[in-house]
């Protein structure tokens, strides 16, 4: 199962650079036409998707972070941060798949 980047094109970029592909987006249009992609791709397992590309699609997000199973969807943060009272990046990922970063 691979992993999948939807978002910034500076994160894109960024996990690139770690070997993770990603598909960089700046609409609705976009975003929403990606997450169909992927959910009918078979080798995708965790979808990792910026905040500041899931704020276009609020009610979505919120649908498959809470149902969707294969893939997993994660909203990470930004590539400007973090804001105040959320969760860091490690934080996210030790919840949703246990792993400590």
């Amino acid at each position: 199962m691979k992993v999948l980047v939807i978002g910034h094109p500076e994160a894109v970029l960024g996990f690139s650079l770690a070997g993770v592909s990603g598909r960089a987006v700046t609409t609705a249009a976009e975003i929403n036409q990606a997450l169909d992609e992927v959910q009918a791709a078979k080798d995708i397992g965790i979808v990792l998707v910026t905040q500041d590309v899931a704020e276009l699609i609020p009610a979505r997000m919120e649908h498959l972070k809470l149902r969707s199973t294969i893939p997993l969807v994660v909203e990470i943060p930004s590539p400007q941060g973090v804001p105040e009272g959320q969760e860091s990046l490690g934080e996210i990922v030790l919840r949703a798949i246990g792993i400590k970063l």
